[in-house]
């Protein structure tokens, strides 16, 4: 009679022990399964680390070829005009230092057709130099190219230290050969510019040419991998089917080292940047968490086995004690899917009747330490009077339910964002409502994220100042401000001269680096943190002014008008002074609110602009009356 019965319970701890078993493989799965994805969430970081520098190193390189391009440009534009007789070398001797006007160039160089030394900027007796045997002098004599050519690094003849060449040819007015025109920039300068970047011990950051050629690598002081060929590395020899940029892992030639790198191909040089990480020391930190963690995990499922095996072998005494602990597993697991968030229960006199354990981590106080507490204690005030008002329209009935960001304060980290989401109880024999469970969560990163969005959307990306956009709110604002505080608003419209000519003649490029030059005059000249400068579209540019009057403004502008002229930068379609140079208009304001708004404050530097423009250009022009000026009061 009680066999089928006796057969069930005998089955039962069979199935419990085969869930036992099957539960300790689950968790050792899963754990493992996290861990594989935890490894692969570092190396990730690590891909973004070391994308965001190459990104950088590279747009550093592309500069920092610019600069040299450009001074190269205008001294063979010059050689080309004027000649290499006595007198021109004379003067060019002279010039020269005045073009080495940055760190990142070490030398400027000129010889004639039989590689002879004509001018320098080195300090030395080069009567006896001859260069004709470079590899660059060769290819300028033997190619009619006029483009600029980067060449091996190689070590100097004036310094004997290792240096990467930038070449230009100089032609006769036939078109012949006349000579090379060489800037030098030190290997070193790259060296120390890349050991600013601390990606681990064996990180490294490596610029080379197209052709697999070494041209500076960090922690390379000595030179010792400096001209090192890499084309027969597995990134060069199938350099044409890869893209522009993209993740690449590696076992380095240089120092057999498992790596993982990001490399970056510049558009505009052929040029390419290498960072790399050591894989060993990205995962070194994982694998250090990931054996404790893993130790936790195997004590842990062995303890589930013994535990379980004991409750199997006492099923069959024990079944309503078994049913009792399989109820609070139960209850246990939903407390668990909620850990995530913050739940907490709200009274009907804003004190918190319940809070889960995951409040630790997202406000820094433990449950004990909340329970009893005003809900709202840690609101920040600017969001005190919303939170509460929509707490108070829930307990009355208004809305079932409501969501808000707020500002929440941490007991560790001072400050964070949070978002709550908020629902109201009832009274399960009544129906009365008798409180509010709200769930928090940490909203911190995405804020930031907007920020940094927000941040993006009003910076220029080509001069690195503000926009038209942010340009437009600030003036709003700077208008309020000085019509409140009964104080003087200046602006100066700066805009290049002749900038349509400037980029016919020397190209888009060079366009772009003659705005980028004006734009870091611009970034240095405000000196006080109210003075605001963004890029007003096209080559012009605006400089806002707070509490100036017109002799300030005119001093800001003469002074920012001068730093151009100053970095003498050649524009041959610019005469007379045949120079990069820009016209100034300015205006002051004192608006009062009688006066109009700061559109007239615009509009009258835009007619001082024009009328510094069809002055001459390259001078500054100040308006006149702008706006009525408040009566004085006695």
């Amino acid at each position: 009679m009680n066999t089928g019965r006796d057969l069930g319970k005998t089955r039962l701890p069979l199935w419990a022990a085969g869930f036992v078993m099957l539960t300790c493989f689950a968790i050792l799965g899963l754990s493992g399964w996290r861990e594989w994805e935890t490894r692969n969430a570092e190396l990730r970081t690590a891909e973004i680390d070391v994308t965001n520098l190459a990104q950088s190193l590279i747009q550093h390189a592309d500069d920092t070829f610019e600069l040299v391009d450009t001074i190269l440009v205008g001294l063979v534009h010059r050689l080309e005009l004027d000649g290499t007789g006595p007198d021109t070398i004379a003067k060019l001797q002279t010039y020269l230092p005045t073009r080495k006007s940055s760190d990142r160039i070490r030398g400027i160089f000129v010889y004639d057709e039989t590689g002879r030394w004509l001018a320098t900027t080195e300090q030395i007796d080069f009567s006896k130099f001859n260069n004709n045997d470079r590899e660059y002098f060769q290819r300028h004599r033997d190619s009619p190219d006029p483009g600029t050519l980067i060449g091996r690094p190689v070590k100097s003849r004036a310094g004997g230290q290792w240096i990467i060449t930038a070449s230009r040819r100089v032609n006769h007015p036939d078109g012949s050969f006349a000579g090379v025109a060489l800037l030098t920039i030190d290997v070193s300068y790259f060296v120390k510019f890349y050991e600013r970047f601390d990606l681990g011990p064996h990180s490294s950051a490596s610029l080379l040419n197209n052709d697999g050629i070494m041209l500076a690598r960090s922690h390379d002081e000595s030179g010792a991998f400096v001209g090192r060929d890499l084309s027969n590395a597995p990134l060069f020899k199938q350099w044409k089917s890869r893209p522009a940029a993209a993740v690449y892992y590696f076992k380095s030639p240089l120092d057999n080292v498992q790596r993982l790198s990001y490399y970056q191909r510049s558009s505009r040089y052929p040029l390419m940047v290498l960072a790399s990480k050591s894989q060993d020391d990205v995962l070194a930190p994982w694998r250090r968490a990931a054996s404790a963690r893993m130790t936790v995990v195997v004590g842990l499922v062995l303890l589930i086995a013994a535990i379980g095996f004991y409750l199997v072998r006492q099923l069959l005494q024990r079944q309503r004690m078994a049913q009792a602990l399989i109820a609070k597993e139960a209850h246990f697991r939903l407390l668990a899917e909620q850990s995530s968030d913050m739940v907490t229960r709200i009274g009907l006199d804003n004190r918190l009747i319940y809070v889960s354990p995951s409040c630790a981590r997202i406000i820094g106080w433990s449950s004990d330490e909340l329970l009893g507490t005003s809900a709202v204690a840690g609101v920040h005030a600017e969001d005190m009077e919303r939170v509460e008002q929509a707490i108070a329209a829930l307990k009355n009935g208004e809305a079932e339910e409501a969501r808000f960001v707020y500002r929440q304060r941490h007991r560790d980290k001072g400050e964070i964002w949070a978002e709550s989401a908020l629902h109201v109880t009832r009274a399960s024999d009544s129906g009365e409502i008798d409180g509010v469970v709200a769930v928090v969560r940490d909203m911190t990163e995405q804020k930031d994220l907007q920020n940094k969005l927000a941040s993006l959307a009003a910076t220029d990306g080509l001069t690195g100042l503000a926009n038209r956009r942010a340009f437009d709110e600030r003036l709003a604002d700077e208008w309020a401000r000085a019509r409140r505080d009964g104080t003087q608003l200046s602006l100066l419209l700066i805009d290049v001269d002749h900038f349509k000519a400037f980029n016919d003649h020397y190209g888009h490029l060079a366009g772009d680096g003659c705005l980028r030059a004006l734009g870091r005059i611009l970034s240095a000249h405000p000196r006080r943190p109210a003075d605001f400068a963004a890029r007003y579209g096209g080559e012009e540019f605006a400089v806002l002014l707070p509490n100036t009057d017109a002799d300030g403004c005119a001093r800001v502008g003469e002074e920012i008008r001068g730093a151009l002229r100053d970095l003498a930068m050649l524009h041959a379609q610019n005469p007379p002074s045949r120079l990069v140079t820009a016209s100034v208009g300015g205006a002051t304001a004192f608006p009062s609110e009688t006066t109009t708004d700061s559109s007239a404050l615009v509009a009258a530097a835009d007619r001082a602009l024009y009328a510094a423009k069809d002055s001459g250009r390259d001078r500054l022009v100040m308006s006149g009356q702008v706006v009525p000026w408040p009566a004085r009061s006695a």
